[in-house]
């Protein structure tokens, strides 16, 4: 038992003054003479005896009314935290795309919010993390008002971000931690490490079955028309004669059914006429587990190309992979180069120059500033001092020695951004191309594309402040490398053209950092900004001379098209889609956790902790209690005649 007001008590002392004076009050009798009492004797002693008990039950009585009234001005109460501290809670809400399944009571992310706000205390503090958004220190009333507008996004958090807070949350032990979760593609070891004094409730969807738009991609047949083969993906049992739609913005385009077996995929094809832009919409008309997943946007540019410049000696390999298709490739000798051409250009190849003459290293440097990729190949017969005098300009390092040392190109760096997801698997034993003479090189901030069997890099990127010089250790010609002949040589000078200028992807992921090249040239205070029906938002930007670098992340979180405008004028539509993973199945099994409580009901969970927080008054028992000892006491007074 714990007291309000535990001071209150001191006042019990006080009883020791009615067991005084009961102790030493003096109750003369009176004598009455008679002439013979020997019959009286015995009435004596019983009344005697009779007036003794009443005097102890009058004291037991009054002791008993001034105990509990001490003890109910006290305020007892049971609980297991004191009565004059606030209760403290955390709770992560997960908000994210896949709590708007449909559980057993209805919208698991609705549900869910709507029991938070019926159980809400008073007298309780609240914190509240979603994927989204964190309030910290807020009252039941400012609670439920958050809580009524809380709505799924696409914005994920990492649990273990979550978890960081809820332990910065922790600032007593009377601090409650609940994570309502569906707990989807989380593991075991990415939630350990709980805090004290944590529940986790994990809602589930009621269906388990979930069919949805995978990916897309497209390919030109070499008619007037392009393919489109969208891969679905199927979760659960077999299903028959899908509808599934294509639009070209709210255009119907075609449509078709399809069937797809238990746990699998297939690939749907669709065959449009060639445009210069085409808006492409893909809808599923299905009723499963998750229904954001079922529509899909896209957008096809076939006028987008990469300007590429190549100075120096003609090669036929370059223009073979240069194609008219995809780039706009132009080859020039030193002697005839055009510098004004230059600053248009997305990536300028230095093609086995014996020297480059100081102009152009001007020239060079001038476009490097302004975001522009370089790829030097060498010349067996180059002059190191002038290749010098363009590494030392661009400050990145300088060229040693050539060497005559016949080495073969054995390692691929697989993880490079270059060369990720270019091959199925790593390959270890193809026939590996040389190279007979090599030029040694010391570079800053360079990472290894290629590299020999000396673990020495053959093809190099360093890593400009704004842009990329690719570096070829040696010359590609026939007499000193075999190079060109390999298969490397397509992936690894295609990938640099593609990503010397980031064209429109044919769609990008929301909550993930998109990259994307406008080929404009803005003016000083001129920005880009991106548009929807529902909104605009100004995205990261980078200005350079030959293009505009735009870089979303936070934003946009809503699936659909959006244009890209320079105040008034579009200049691109872009498609935005939710991520994959948020249509996964896949839910962690939540057992054997330290430190944690596991529950499936939002309910019962706040129900039982405000139970165990609950106080127990017992003021009024002991009030009650003080009030029957004052009848008994007028009882004992009225009716108990010594």
């Amino acid at each position: 038992m714990q007291f309000k007001q535990p001071e209150v008590l001191y006042f019990l002392a006080f009883l020791l003054i009615p067991i005084l004076v009961h102790l030493f009050q003096l109750q003369r009798f009176v004598k009455v003479p008679f002439t013979n009492v020997a019959f009286l004797q015995k009435l004596v002693l019983q009344t005697r005896k009779s007036s003794r008990i009443k005097k102890w039950l009058i004291l037991a009585t009054r002791l008993l009314l001034l105990t509990a009234l001490i003890f109910a001005f006290a305020q007892p109460y049971f609980s297991n935290h004191k009565a004059d501290e606030k209760q403290n809670f955390f709770i992560f809400l997960d908000n994210s795309l896949s709590t708007a399944a449909i559980g057993e009571k209805g919208n698991l992310l609705q549900i869910a919010s709507q029991e938070i706000i019926e159980n809400l205390s008073d007298k309780a503090n609240y914190s509240l993390a979603t994927q989204d958004n964190f309030y910290k220190n807020k009252t039941a009333s400012e609670l439920k008002d958050i809580l009524l507008k809380v709505s799924n996004t696409a914005k994920k958090t990492n649990l273990k971000d979550v978890l960081l807070k809820a332990a910065n949350e922790n600032t007593s032990n009377n601090t409650k931690n609940i994570l309502i979760s569906d707990f989807q593609n989380i593991k075991k070891e990415d939630i350990t490490n709980f805090p004290s004094n944590t529940t986790l409730v994990k809602v589930s969807p009621e269906q388990k079955s979930n069919i949805s738009i995978d990916s897309v991609f497209v390919n030109d047949n070499g008619s007037s028309n392009f393919n489109i083969h969208i891969t679905v993906r199927n979760q659960g049992g077999a299903k028959k004669d899908i509808p599934i739609a294509l639009y070209n913005a709210d255009k119907l385009i075609n449509k078709q059914t399809f069937s797809i077996e238990e746990n699998n995929t297939t690939q749907i094809t669709f065959s449009i006429v060639k445009s210069p832009i085409f808006l492409g919409k893909i809808d599923l008309n299905f009723k499963d587990t998750y229904s954001f997943d079922n529509s899909f946007y896209f957008t096809i540019y076939t006028n987008e190309k990469t300007n590429v410049l190549s100075v120096g000696e003609s090669a036929d390999f370059l223009s073979r992979i240069y194609t008219k298709e995809e780039f706009n490739f132009t080859a020039s000798s030193f002697q005839n180069v055009n510098y004004n051409e230059i600053p248009k250009q997305h990536l300028v190849i230095l093609n086995e120059l014996e020297n480059i003459p100081q102009t152009l290293i001007n020239s060079l440097e001038s476009y490097v500033e302004n975001g522009g990729n370089i790829i030097v190949i060498p010349n067996q017969n180059s002059t190191i001092n002038s290749y010098n005098n363009l590494f030392n300009k661009l400050n990145i390092g300088s060229l040693l020695s050539q060497k005559n040392d016949s080495l073969k190109i054995t390692d691929i760096n697989y993880n490079h951004p270059l060369l990720k997801n270019v091959f199925e698997k790593k390959v270890t034993n193809f026939q590996y191309p040389f190279v007979k003479t090599l030029f040694n090189t010391t570079f800053k901030n360079a990472s290894n594309l290629i590299s020999f069997e000396n673990k020495q890099g053959f093809i190099q990127q360093v890593h400009l402040p704004k842009a990329s010089l690719y570096w070829v250790a040696a010359s590609l010609q026939k007499e000193n490398s075999n190079f060109i002949n390999s298969p490397l040589i397509v992936p690894v000078f295609y990938n640099i053209g593609k990503q010397s200028l980031q064209l429109s992807e044919l769609y990008y992921t929301i909550d993930k950092q998109n990259t994307i090249d406008i080929d404009k040239h803005l003016g000083k205070d001129e920005i880009l900004t991106i548009t929807s029906n529902t909104g605009s938002f100004i995205p990261l930007q980078q200005t350079f001379q030959n293009k505009v670098r735009i870089t979303t992340k936070e934003e946009p979180l809503v699936a659909g098209f959006y244009q890209i405008k320079q105040q008034n004028n579009l200049i691109k539509n872009c498609a935005f889609n939710y991520p994959k993973s948020e249509s996964s199945l896949d839910f962690l099994t939540l057992s054997g956790i330290d430190n944690t409580t596991i529950s499936t009901s939002v309910k019962d969970t706040l129900e039982n902790i405000n139970n165990e927080n609950k106080i127990q008054w017992f003021w009024k028992w002991f009030l009650a209690l003080a009030i029957v000892s004052l009848l008994l006491e007028i009882l004992i007074l009225k009716f108990f005649k010594p």
